[in-house]
């Protein structure tokens, strides 16, 4: 398990997850760290740069552009392996894995060698220090990148993942994570469990935009992050990756639910 120790980092800190190759979620990203004055090696990715969007390799190359510390996500290390698949942990049969087909094969015959090469190189786990707080931040889980973990998921399947990540990195005050795209906090025994959500897709509310994590020195916020998703929905359109993800961008609804728990499928 590789682990990358960012140091302590002084200043506000954005994570963000889930890319998805919607480039410009990316752009309204950037727009809003420069305005709060986080430069890029203060941006952390918890991973899935691409998958799902339109423009993979576009993303992949303004992502490195900018210095942003990134989490390998299971995209990134099964587009690394030349995997078939994107590993996303979906039930077998299900809606969600048979639209994952097309959308993979458009990531993988659009990400270059020099990318996966690249995403070979990416941590597991990155580590680091803020306002007196140690943080780990992970894909999905400690103990699997595609681990699928939920506001309703029992406290003691938390505590497994921390235990792993404890086991690998050390003991943190704090976990940041991704994968599950929807953005919420849990108190384990008083260690806090942060989803960034992901800025790629809206987190099936009904309401078009993304989340994404600000850690600030009174804290951590998810905050929303607005952006016309047109661009967007059009660069799937263009490629033929309209299998509903692409109405997702404009709806706020997923076209799949069969991965959330039942509670959640009626929306968030």
């Amino acid at each position: 398990m590789r682990i990358a120790d960012l140091g302590t980092l002084r200043g506000p800190v954005i994570a963000y997850g889930g890319t998805l190759a919607n480039l410009a979620a990316l752009g309204a990203l950037l727009r809003e760290a420069g305005r709060a004055g986080v430069p890029g090696d203060r941006l952390i990715c918890t991973g899935d740069i691409v998958g799902i969007g339109g423009q993979p390799a576009e993303c992949l190359a303004a992502t490195r552009a900018y210095g942003h510390t990134v989490v390998a996500g299971n995209i990134e290390r099964q587009l690394a392996a030349g995997a078939a698949d994107s590993g996303s942990g979906y039930p077998p049969g299900s809606v969600a894995r048979r639209i994952a087909a097309a959308w993979w094969r458009h990531t993988d015959r659009q990400v270059t060698a020099a990318q996966r090469d690249w995403m070979e190189t990416l941590p597991d786990i990155a580590v680091f220090a803020h306002e007196g707080r140690r943080y780990a931040v992970v894909h999905g889980g400690g103990t699997a990148p595609a681990r699928f973990l939920w506001p309703s998921t029992p406290a003691e399947v938390f505590a497994r993942e921390i235990e792993a990540i404890a086991a690998a990195a050390g003991p943190v005050d704090a976990v940041i994570a991704g994968h599950a795209g929807l953005a919420f906090e849990r108190d384990i025994s008083g260690l806090r469990w942060i989803n960034a959500g992901m800025i790629g897709l809206p987190p099936h509310d009904g309401r078009r935009g993304g989340r994404y994590l600000r850690l600030d020195a009174d804290g951590a916020r998810i905050l929303r992050l607005e952006y016309d998703p047109a661009p967007a929905f059009a660069a799937m359109v263009a490629v033929g990756l309209t299998q509903g993800w692409d109405l997702a961008l404009m709806t706020g609804r997923w076209p799949c639910t069969d991965m959330l728990p039942e509670a959640l499928r009626r929306g968030c």
